[in-house]
């Protein structure tokens, strides 16, 4: 999953960061009562509804004050060093609520856990519990090995787990999306990157799963769903009964025909993998929603080499041109990362030419920070100056609110087809919802009738650099 945390999608109405488990059952109907926290990309967040789940079978209980809980969780991201700083502080305030209550657990999920086991639990004395992303299902034996005072960890990664007979339970769930998690893991070896060792080896979910899960969410009201996974198009699965492949895009085809009613998004892409029966079966279906987010990391071939992402500038900008000739409309967002090992003006000028080129809706922007274990730490230095990354960042955030800007005035005067997701978080008189092109779109409550979850066609009048502005129309 190519999610970067410092970014320019600045959309008023979104929210990134923490997750907390609604205590819908109440304080008092559990004997023991859990917390969890979500840090980084959506896969994380799927993560805890997946662990969420686990406990609840066990016979936890949700709360949303970490000082009420027995159990405290953190699931951690390490895809930079801001957010593995963000856990310690974030353990550390947990550590001090512990002292006043002895017998609360603390314990840290996700890739931060797998690599940083040995440190979190024996120098800084942080957690109680370690459990690796392949590792959830053991985390009820975990929890009773802490209870007796003993240290809990299990970062086994797995090359057939993906948890498909599990029923997530929907974390701060606003019952219009969800997140289905389709495959774990990552095949691809980007330098920059700590995903493959501390997800492990890619492994696809069974379509029948996947297609029932999303079946059970669209009975119980959800009116959308994002395939999750590190790389969405390489989606591979052998239905052995019918002696039938199926690929991403037949993957898609199968959730889009669940109900046409459910839109279906997906994330992420990688440029080498999308292919043109993905694009051709989401120009068919109404219900798919035209966005694709497609990293690019950098313009310069020369650094996209270095970086191993087995693509070039020329072949990234092709298939930007493709998903135009078939979907004109379609929307693009991406990834960038400026800074990376030996990066020239040059190079970082030819980044900002392919933005351009792009005119992307949005994007993920970031300086590189060196990551422990991955193959740039073994291969380059880190050669970049702090100052000259930030600069480069800060022209690269620039540009992005430039294009996003211009990308939101060419829709004014467009009528585009919304889901309310809710109250806008400005004003209680106005909804929010997204169009297809996953743009935010706040307008007035001028018809009672409409509610949470509905669709309306909507007239863009004004926008912000993150926002639509409009008005409903019939």
């Amino acid at each position: 999953m190519e999610f970067m945390e410092l970014q320019d999608k600045t959309h008023d109405e979104t929210k990134q960061g923490q997750a907390y488990f609604p205590a819908s059952n109440g304080l008092n109907s559990y004997k023991k009562l859990f917390y969890i926290e979500s840090y980084g990309c959506a896969m994380n967040f799927s993560d805890s509804e997946i662990v969420a789940s686990i406990l609840q079978s066990e016979g936890f209980g949700a709360t949303k004050n970490f000082e009420d809980a027995d159990l405290v969780l953190l699931n951690t991201c390490s895809i930079r060093e801001k957010a593995e700083m963000t856990v310690r502080k974030r353990l550390t305030e947990f550590r001090k609520t512990k002292e006043s209550k002895p017998g609360m657990l603390i314990g840290i999920l996700g890739c931060m856990a797998e690599r940083l086991k040995s440190k979190l639990l024996e120098e800084e004395k942080l957690v109680d519990i370690v459990v690796g992303p392949d590792s959830y299902r053991s985390l009820p034996s975990l929890i009773m090995e802490a209870g007796t005072g003993q240290k809990a960890v299990n970062v086994l990664l797995s090359r057939d787990e993906t948890y498909s007979d599990i029923s997530p339970v929907r974390i701060d769930s606003n019952g219009i999306n969800a997140f289905v998690s389709i495959m774990r893991g990552c095949n691809n070896m980007c330098s920059f990157c700590v995903v493959p060792f501390t997800r492990g080896r890619e492994r696809s979910r069974d379509a029948h799963s996947i297609v029932a899960e999303v079946k059970g969410l669209f009975d119980r009201g959800f009116k959308e769903i994002t395939l999750l996974g590190q790389n969405v198009d390489s989606y591979y699965w052998m239905d052995e009964q019918k002696d039938e492949i199926v690929t991403f895009a037949g993957l898609l085809e199968k959730v889009a025909l669940v109900n046409l009613e459910l839109r279906v998004r997906f994330s992420t892409s990688h440029p080498k993998d999308i292919t043109d029966e993905v694009l051709h079966t989401m120009a068919k279906y109404e219900n798919i929603c035209r966005n694709i987010h497609l990293p690019i990391q950098s313009g310069s071939s020369r650094i996209l080499q270095l970086m191993n992402r087995t693509y070039t500038r020329e072949w990234y900008l092709g298939k930007i041109d493709r998903i135009r000739e078939i979907m004109p409309d379609c929307g693009i967002s991406a990834d960038i990362i400026t800074g990376f090992c030996t990066e020239t003006e040059e190079d970082h000028q030819e980044t900002m030419s392919a933005m351009e080129y792009s005119k992307y809706d949005y994007g993920y922007m970031y300086f590189y920070s060196e990551r422990p274990g991955t193959l740039a730490e073994r291969r380059y230095e880190d050669d970049i100056p702090e100052e000259v990354k930030r600069r480069r960042l800060h022209e690269i955030v620039a540009l992005q609110g430039r294009l996003s800007r211009e990308s939101n005035a060419r829709d004014l005067g467009k009528s585009f087809k919304v889901l309310i997701e809710g109250d806008s978080k400005k004003s209680p008189l106005d909804w929010m919802g997204r169009s297809s092109h996953n743009k935010v779109i706040v307008f007035p409550k001028n018809d009672e009738a409409t509610k949470k979850g509905d669709y309306v066609w909507v007239k863009v009048t004004d926008c912000t650099q993150a926002t639509l502005i409009g008005q409903a129309v019939k």
